[in-house]
């Protein structure tokens, strides 16, 4: 199959196999050497490039990992390396970068460039919080940080003059950008879809988990990549109903403005999974069909009693996702099925939601533990909830017992005592390299207490809890 895209500022059609990550072709067909191989698990960000994709008659761009990526996932976009950028002067992100002497050996810097460049990119306004967030998948081994925050603290102030009106001409005039960006989506329009054959080759979403698992084995293979039909990327409302498509990117849900209404702290639960490239890459489907135990986004989903629309030639059934695991990395799909949709209530007035999550570094960690808390209350009276966790069974777990106990209790330290109580009874955690069992345990616990201290602080106390524990 023959796959076409634009890299940097050439046509590329290629038949290499979709299934090889974008990284190599980048580097050993191509020899653009300023895309470094690093980690190859999307952690180190050293491989960092642009992704542009049409919509409309303009082209979006945003940071991704170039040692996930399938080759099939770039056709008909452009993608940018640090070569492409390449001009008769420094951008102002290189220049912030050398004149904060925020680059040692130099391993790194390529992927700091593209992850500034991507954030220069965006839409929205900046400041000085954002754009150290979008370095937040670029490791250096070097510098301590310090410079290279320094550097992006520099950088929020030039992209505030930014011209919104034509953020894309200013980029090239302020000399961001090389002049050819302007004439990308007349060309991107060129580039013929591809034709989408359904039920055939594993179904690929965003790569994030499957290429860090068995890159080799997927090079050679038959593969079908979801995010070639026209209609995967949506979030809807529907009355009181969230309908969201399948290829729906982590990120997508993170900024959605309606979603960040109804759930005040989403972006703070969001930056606790992952970094910002994986979070522009990974795909709600992929994170539930993946079927891990510890699935930030499946226990987020589990906590709003969520239903899965699944698809095959055609037929359509639905199925609750509390119900969709069967085992560990088992699921009800029946053969020839994919993930086509994810719809959930929309909290009532009545109802507060939090998540929460312990790993072993507080950010871009897999989580030793993730609970999230869904409770609809009358009179401190729990009328509904919904109680998820991950990493304490072997699929992720949704709390049946304890909701049973908890749903027409009232709030007091005396019954959450006794939940937590069912709830350790109900769990079934296993020792492995992110914690004990009893250490599990101890977390859900205490995760569990958090949920009421945070959402109901008149009635739960840190103080009150140690105190009612100790006596």
């Amino acid at each position: 199959m023959m796959i076409s895209f634009i890299l940097n500022n050439q046509l590329i059609n290629t038949e290499q196999p979709s299934g090889m990550v974008l990284l190599d072709f980048i580097r050993y067909e191509m020899h653009l050497m300023g895309t470094k191989a690093g980690c190859r698990e999307g952690d180190c960000g050293a491989c960092t490039v642009l992704e542009g994709v049409l919509e409309g008659d303009e082209v979006r761009y945003k940071s991704i990992v170039s040692c996930l990526t399938p080759l099939g996932n770039v056709h008909g976009k452009h993608i940018v390396t640090i070569e492409g950028l390449q001009k008769d002067q420094l951008s102002p992100v290189q220049q912030t970068i050398v004149q904060n002497a925020a680059t040692q050996c130099g391993f790194c810097t390529p992927g700091f460039v593209m992850s500034l460049t991507a954030h220069s990119l965006a839409p929205e306004a900046s400041d000085k919080e954002k754009t150290i967030a979008a370095i937040s998948g670029n490791i250096c081994r070097c510098t301590g940080y310090k410079s290279i925050e320094h550097a992006a603290e520099d950088l929020s102030s030039i992209l505030e003059k930014k011209d919104n009106n034509d953020p894309l001409g200013w980029l090239i005039e302020q000399a961001f950008l090389p002049e050819y960006f302007r004439n990308i989506a007349e060309r991107l329009k060129k580039i013929k879809p591809r034709n989408v054959a359904p039920g055939t080759g594993i179904p690929v979403g965003g790569g994030t988990d499957l290429f860090v698992q068995k890159a080799a084995a997927l090079h050679d293979v038959d593969l079908q990549f979801m995010s070639a039909y026209e209609k995967g990327h949506r979030i809807e409302f529907l009355d009181k109903t969230c309908v969201m498509d399948a290829e729906v990117t982590t990120s997508q849900i993170m900024q959605n403005e309606l979603l960040q209404h109804y759930f005040p702290r989403l972006k703070e639960y969001f930056k606790l999974i992952s970094s910002e490239p994986i979070r522009n890459m990974g795909t709600l489907a992929g994170n539930i069909i993946n079927a891990s135990p510890i699935a930030d986004l499946v226990i987020f989903f589990l906590a709003l009693d969520a239903q899965l629309q699944l698809e095959r030639n055609g037929n359509i059934r639905k199925i609750a996702l509390r119900e969709f695991y069967t085992g560990y990395k088992t699921t009800r799909l029946e053969k020839g099925e994919i993930i086509e949709k994810i719809e959930f209530l929309l909290p009532a007035e009545n109802a507060a939601f939090n998540f929460e999550k312990v790993s072993k570094r507080q950010h871009l960690d897999i989580a030793s533990v993730n609970s999230a808390l869904l409770i609809r209350t009358e009179k401190n009276i729990i009328v509904q909830a919904h109680l998820s966790a991950g990493g304490v069974f072997a699929f992720p777990f949704y709390a049946r017992e304890t909701i049973k106990f908890l749903e027409g209790k009232e709030i007091d330290i005396q019954v959450l005592l006794e939940a937590a109580t069912v709830l350790q009874n109900e769990i079934a955690p296993i020792s492995d390299i992110r914690g004990s069992k009893a250490y599990k345990s101890l977390l859900l616990r205490q995760l569990f207490f958090a949920h009421f201290v945070e959402l109901f602080p008149n009635l739960i106390s840190i103080d009150s809890l140690l105190e009612k524990i100790a006596s």
